[in-house]
């Protein structure tokens, strides 16, 4: 599937977008009630992970658990992902992107993680050697993210079938249980890897304005809130 360029320039700020600080950090995006995320702050205290959900539901319970738990390490978004990786993160800030059990978009294809032309910026946010854990329980999702890894993104992965008493996330857990093939692509960003955002900056909630007549390009303040 071929993939055209991604138009990072006209991405909106999230509502109440807030800038990070340009460290190493994890992105987990669809985190949904922040299961996985909370247990992987927990776990590895030594990481700091940002948690990105659009939905509000699931966003405040995840919300409300990590503020019973109090990880100091994990930081929760309520956005679309989209937007908020192109107005917050940097180039080869991200040292791994969790994507576990994405919607599989099965009547528009093109919404899919690796047949976006958004995936091409994703990589740019990552360091050299970082890594994206891609987890479906839909064989011909993983099948297709693979063939898109070998002929159009040229990037190494190892392909992985899930352990059975795997409890990451609550639709993994569920899966599991009725003994459905759950599986995951860890894909590495080697050295000497180039995309076409690789000296693009972050937007910082900042909108991205086209002078067409001057064919010029300038930042205008936006209000965000």
């Amino acid at each position: 599937m071929p993939i055209r360029q991604f138009q990072a320039q006209h991405m909106h700020a999230p509502r109440e977008f807030k800038p990070i600080v340009n460290q190493p950090i994890c992105v987990e995006i669809g985190a949904g009630k922040g299961k996985h995320a909370l247990l992987f702050s927990g776990q590895n205290p030594e990481h700091s992970l940002v948690a990105v959900e659009r939905t509000r539901e699931k966003f405040l319970a995840m919300q409300k658990q990590h503020q019973i738990e109090g990880q100091t390490n994990l930081s929760t978004i309520h956005a679309d992902a989209l937007p908020w990786v192109v107005h917050a993160l940097h180039p080869q800030q991200v040292q791994q992107f969790f994507i576990l059990y994405p919607n599989p978009e099965p009547h528009n294809p093109a919404q899919r993680w690796l047949n976006m032309p958004f995936f091409e910026f994703l990589l740019s946010r990552l360091e050299v050697n970082g890594r994206i854990t891609l987890a479906s329980n839909i064989p011909e999702y993983i099948d297709e993210a693979e063939q898109q890894l070998k002929e159009v993104w040229h990037l190494p992965f190892e392909k992985q079938i899930i352990a059975k008493d795997s409890a990451r996330t609550h639709f993994e857990i569920k899966y599991l249980e009725r003994d459905e093939l759950c599986q995951q692509l860890i894909i590495t960003k080697p050295e000497n890897y180039n995309t076409r955002f690789d000296d693009f900056q972050p937007l910082l909630g900042q909108s991205m304005i086209v002078d067409q007549s001057k064919n010029q390009t300038s930042l205008e303040n936006v209000d965000v809130k």
